[in-house]
């Protein structure tokens, strides 16, 4: 049986010091038990003698129950000077209730003279004295050995010397904090086996990424045999962030072979990225390995080609194992065979030699050459297909709008849509407001819908953007309007391209609005 990797999460503490996150108790509560059911071993709730915001969490996390994670509480060693029953961070740690509890300490010189401003010998009494005062009340421990990898190229007796403290101390385990982030993978391998030769005690590694090497350095160190590996959900923390369990838990799984999740619950890896990025606030990396919107997506017509007939041919690993799924973009560079398969995506067959399809092709060059962009507007695209083959019902037909623009005395601006549409042959006239013209023309679209077609009171317009194409046009330059819609069971994004930025906007919200009725007329509801 392959050995066993332990699996430490600190995205509760580490991952919420990322610029722009603040977790709430009722945040790191939801992200717990996502972490406990997804079957992380550890789960680092924070630091209990730093905020009150903590110390309500591990009350509260008390009354979960989890199922597969420990909770651990986070701390240092007492401070220098002061007995360690009477250090107040330390009596905070005992609090917290946890059956396990890290202590970080110092095990740079640089760092006990310049931070600490004591001594060396000092130091390695903070270690033993904290670690064997928490051993004796019963808690499991574990010393991560802060900066250990700058500070043993330095000074490697004295990097060990802190690491044998706390293990004579009898610390469970010595965790080697790469904390600056600034070693690459060699120097980390070379260290840790030189570390295992002196050192008895088992060994973990805590990676940060500011050389963009804290995963391949925390796979060097399993490597190297570490049991223990500590990181964050979607590489979250300080700085350039710490090392993503999102991209380690399957590198660990899959291509070291090495025990260290259940099969079934890494097919759950992109929903828990996905959650803990929603619960953070933080928009989901596209490009991110294994659980990114893009990780398994292909553009260009011959990798399309190739993976339909064996996705090996430009796939590490199926998609399916991590909880992703294979995304086929349709571009003026991804060929007919992308048609073809978002065709029967779709429902229709087509084929490669056919004229519909050469048809098709055609016109999607043309249109990405004016400025149009399928890949990032597959709502369009559908739309664009069906109607190529009269497959499309018209639900509506535009006789005209016009859009005013007033700015008054007050200085308030109002801009005011006017549509004039034929619904079942019915004409509609409508005017609304909104707070700019195309929020006005959303306003009268709906309006005049409306009382036709009362499911579009489902949807929202969910994202706005547009992109100037050619900047040196200057003010005639086409602009591309791309609008992200969504109800309560799916997303869809559709484009406009236009020298007149209404014009844009109207083309994209038109679409928007009719793959809303052509998504609800194939489910029968209109």
């Amino acid at each position: 049986m392959s050995r066993k990797i332990e699996i430490y999460d600190t995205t509760l503490r580490d991952g919420a010091q990322t610029e722009g996150i603040s977790f709430s108790v009722k945040d790191k509560l939801a992200i717990t038990k996502k972490l406990d059911e997804f079957g992380i071993h550890y789960i680092e709730g924070g630091w209990p003698g730093s905020n009150p915001k903590d110390m309500e969490y591990f009350d509260k996390v008390k009354k979960l129950r989890l199922k597969n994670s420990k909770i651990v509480a986070f701390g240092s060693t007492r401070k220098p000077g002061i007995k360690v029953g009477k250090d107040k961070n330390l009596q905070a740690l005992l609090k917290a209730g946890t059956e396990y509890i890290t202590v970080f300490g110092k095990s740079w010189d640089l760092h006990v003279h310049k931070v600490l401003r004591t001594g060396l010998q000092e130091n390695l009494d903070m270690i033993f004295d904290t670690v064997s005062y928490l051993k004796k009340r019963g808690f499991k421990v574990f010393f991560d050995a802060e900066h250990f990898f700058d500070g043993y190229r330095e000074n490697p007796e004295y990097a060990l010397k802190t690491l044998q403290a706390a293990g004579s101390a009898g610390a469970d385990l010595l965790v080697l904090c790469d904390t600056n982030g600034g070693m690459l993978p060699s120097w980390i391998g070379e260290i840790i086996r030189e570390v295992k030769s002196r050192v008895e005690t088992a060994l973990g590694i805590h990676a940060h990424n500011d050389t963009g090497m804290a995963v391949a350095n925390s796979i060097q160190a399993i490597q190297e045999g570490c049991v223990h590996v500590q990181g964050t959900i979607n590489g979250y923390g300080e700085r350039c962030g710490n090392a993503d369990l999102c991209v380690i838990l399957p590198n660990i799984k899959l291509k070291l072979g090495l025990n260290c999740i259940r099969d079934d619950n890494l097919k759950k890896l992109t929903e828990l990225s996905h959650f803990v990025a929603e619960v953070s606030n933080m928009k989901p990396v596209e490009n991110q390995p294994y659980v990114g919107g893009s990780a398994f997506t292909h553009k260009g017509g011959v990798h399309i080609n190739a993976v339909m007939k064996d996705p090996r041919t430009y796939e590490h690993i199926l998609p399916e194992a991590v909880g992703n799924k294979r995304k086929l973009l349709v571009s003026e560079l991804s060929g007919k065979s992308s048609i073809v398969i978002k065709a029967q995506e779709y429902g229709f067959q087509l084929d490669k030699n056919k004229k519909i399809t050469h048809k098709l092709h055609k016109l999607l060059q043309e249109l990405e050459h004016k400025g149009y962009h399928f890949e990032a507007a597959e709502g369009s695209f559908e739309l664009l297909l069906k109607k190529q083959l009269g497959k499309l019902k018209k639900f509506f037909t535009l006789e005209s709008f016009r859009v005013i623009v007033e700015k008054r005395k007050d200085e308030s601006i109002i801009s005011e849509a006017t549509i004039k549409l034929r619904v079942n042959n019915k004409p509609e006239y409508t005017v609304a407001e909104g707070d700019g013209p195309v929020n006005a023309l959303d306003k009268a679209l709906r309006k005049a819908l409306h009382q036709f077609y009362p499911v579009l009171a489902e949807m929202r317009l969910a994202d706005f953007k547009v992109r100037v194409l050619d900047e040196k046009a200057g003010t005639a330059a086409k602009v591309r309007v791309l609008i992200q819609s969504q109800d309560s069971e799916e997303s869809w994004a559709t484009i406009g391209v236009s020298e007149n930025i209404i014009e844009a906007s109207w083309q994209a919200l038109l679409d928007s609005i009719e793959y809303k009725l052509m998504k609800e007329n194939q489910k029968g509801r209109i």
